[in-house]
């Protein structure tokens, strides 16, 4: 054999070489990965009722104390969460020692510090469990119990960016009134023989007050993260105008994406990514109405899109609002850990997860089942839309690689 022949054949053993290589260890790494994905999902079932318990073992620490520490920039809270039954009976015990108006928006809520100086919000009970909120997907009042039902389902998905929530009912006349700021209290009404309140918001109206049944109101409680995390309010790119006959431009051009991908922070770095997940969680929560969105501030797109406010969720269950799913299907691509879960979570696994995640809740049952069952339904959608868009453009560019180490120490 010619040395020319012989230089050629070694270059093609060696690209074969490299080759195999390559596609063995990449192979290997994605096994390794789903395999991590699935013992992560079997833990998250293992742990995933949580009951609420009165003591914290093994450790000096306040509930607050503990919750504060398991803030990371990239999750409110840990994998392994031993301590979280004690911090959520916390919440749902703890006597109130200062209630004022919530701070601002739209929707009524109040602001309460529990024995211990932590600060929670409390959004009050407005809808029975059965009640359809018709309309704009956006349209009602905030449902309290959508609050603690997106908390577990962040859970489930393994997320970890809702701030954690808890339902409680709370006696107006004997916890609220006598510790309440005059702007609150200036609120306060009597409609027939409940106590009510209205509040201090954009939309609050004396009107139109929230209502206990007599003195004890049923809502939710949502602690509030840690001073040291200051927040960074964003304008979410897929935002709706809220004006009649105005199109946001995500509602006409399709390529819309392609432009979101050219400008900070969704140029580069995990953001983009948080946004269709978030995407994902809306769609299955049936929330219409992320307008804005918080990350820590001076993050430069580092942490994580927290899952705040998801009271505008589980309105009506007949309705699968697609536009929320933009995101994902403009972008065509999700986390490889994403989509991993939602597969885990198919054929009804889903449903009963959340089920018995909420089981314990001071306000069980947290849900119907109508709203059960379209979580489920509407997994099926979100797990279609991935696969059009894998058919168009292929795996590899659909499912991106995404796992970043967290520290908890």
């Amino acid at each position: 054999m010619k040395l020319k022949q012989r230089v050629v054949l070694l270059a093609i053993l060696l690209v074969i070489f490299i080759f195999t290589k390559v596609f063995l260890i990449d192979n290997l790494d994605t096994s390794a990965a789903n395999r991590e994905d699935q013992r992560a999902f079997h833990r998250m079932m293992t742990g995933l009722q949580v009951e609420l318990v009165p003591k914290l073992d093994h450790t000096l620490q306040s509930p607050w104390e503990i919750a504060a520490q398991w803030v990371v920039p990239r999750e409110v809270y840990p994998e392994e969460t031993p301590e979280l039954g004690a911090i959520m009976h916390a919440m749902a015990t703890k006597k109130i020692i200062k209630a004022d108006v919530g701070y601002k928006g739209t929707q009524l809520k109040a602001l309460l510090v529990l024995e211990g100086g932590q600060k929670v919000v409390f959004k009050p009970k407005r809808y029975s469990r059965d009640y359809v909120v018709e309309g704009e997907p956006y349209a009602g009042y905030d449902r309290h119990n959508a609050e603690v039902a997106a908390f577990h389902l962040d859970r489930i998905l393994g997320f970890r960016r809702a701030p954690l929530v808890v339902g409680r009912f709370v006696n107006l006349r004997t916890e609220i009134k006598p510790i309440a700021t005059e702007q609150l209290l200036s609120t306060f009404l009597t409609v027939g023989n409940n106590t009510c309140f209205y509040g201090k918001c954009y939309y609050c109206r004396e009107t139109e007050p929230a209502c206990a049944d007599g003195d004890t109101m049923e809502g939710s409680i949502t602690l509030w993260l840690p001073d040291v995390w200051p927040l960074q309010k964003h304008r979410h790119p897929w935002g709706r105008t809220y004006r009649e006959g105005k199109l946001a431009r995500w509602e006409y051009d399709e390529s819309y994406c392609d432009a979101v991908k050219k400008t900070s922070p969704y140029d580069s770095g995990p953001r983009l990514l948080d946004i269709i997940d978030t995407a994902v969680f809306d769609y299955l929560i049936g929330n219409a109405d992320r307008h804005h969105y918080e990350s820590f501030q001076d993050d430069e797109g580092a942490s994580m899109l927290i899952l705040l406010d998801n009271a505008k969720s589980f309105g009506n269950p007949s309705l699968d609002e697609r536009s929320i799913l933009a995101p994902l299907y403009q972008c065509c691509i999700i986390r490889v850990s994403t989509w991993n879960r939602l597969n885990y979570l198919k054929n009804g696994v889903l449903k009963s997860a959340l089920k018995s995640a909420m089981a314990h809740d001071p306000i069980s049952p947290v849900l119907s089942d109508p709203h059960l069952d379209a979580v489920d339904q509407r997994l099926l959608s979100v797990l279609a839309t991935v696969k059009q868009c894998t058919e168009q453009f292929g795996m590899d560019t659909v499912l991106v690689e995404d796992r970043m180490p967290l520290s908890h120490l």
